[in-house]
């Protein structure tokens, strides 16, 4: 069950769109195809300096859902330890709740389409995280698969703050913050192309029995960090230590124009 709910959400999130905006000749028109591609599609610009020295993060979340200021910090210290740019900033945006319980991958993209204001621009990338209240449309809570976070553009990412939440609260052992910022960097980790996302890797290292995932020990990118139950399992046995990229996805960032 577990592993056909990962194949599904993985179908949802690897559709291909592009789109441009048009106006009227009094109207700025935002070209926003460079951030419609594929997860991964962006590795090499979010790793490198080579095309965008800059990265601006636009940070949308639901009315009392932002992300602890722990975990954005954290999540700012995995870019500057990974990537080369010489600036990385924070746009906040409040949203109003989608008054839904659950969300498709569709329905989020539909969301972003309305309210996302940050794309490329010049020598800065635009990256895009939606914070919500509801729950991942593919979760099935009966079987403990509840879904953390999710890439589904080269420069788009949701998180599951209501389900982060609900997760943490039931062990004293890990804190909200802790699992923001593991769901967090395991995000950022198939932005980066990892694995076999769009980084090429230098070793085989996927995982057979789930796609895009690293089959190393203690890996940030085990495929089990995306859900609740792996996630809780994996925090609690490192005593809430947040993971960190393996040797084999380093080798790969790095070959990559990361660092």
């Amino acid at each position: 069950m577990k592993k056909l709910s990962l194949g599904l959400l993985l179908a949802f999130i690897f559709f291909l769109g592009c789109s441009k905006d048009s106006s009227d000749s009094n109207t700025l028109t935002v070209d926003k195809t460079a951030n419609l591609k594929g997860p991964g599609d962006s590795a090499n610009d979010l790793l490198s300096d080579s095309k965008f020295k800059n990265l601006v993060i636009e940070i949308a979340y639901v009315t009392n859902y932002a992300p602890t200021e722990t975990a954005v910090t954290n999540f700012i210290a995995l870019l500057n330890e990974r990537s080369y740019k010489d600036n990385i900033s924070i746009i906040y945006q409040e949203l109003d709740s989608p008054k839904k319980d659950s969300l498709s991958i569709d329905e989020i993209f539909d969301l972003e389409k309305e309210n996302r204001t940050v794309y490329n621009n010049g020598d800065t990338l635009g990256l895009y995280i939606y914070f919500t209240d509801a729950t991942a449309s593919s979760d099935n809570p009966d079987e403990d698969l509840v879904t953390l976070g999710a890439v589904y553009r080269n420069t788009s990412m949701v998180i599951y703050e209501g389900t982060i939440r609900k997760l943490a609260s039931r062990s004293s052992l890990i804190s909200t913050s802790t699992v923001e910022t593991a769901t967090l960097n395991h995000e950022a980790g198939h932005l980066f192309g990892l694995v076999n996302l769009g980084t090429p890797p230098v070793n085989g290292h996927e995982d057979p029995d789930a796609k895009s995932h690293c089959n190393e020990q203690n890996c940030l990118m085990r495929a089990e960090l995306q859900f609740g139950w792996g996630m809780a399992k994996m925090l609690t046995a490192k005593n809430g230590a947040i993971p960190s990229f393996g040797p084999e996805c380093l080798l790969d960032l790095q070959a990559n124009g990361g660092k």
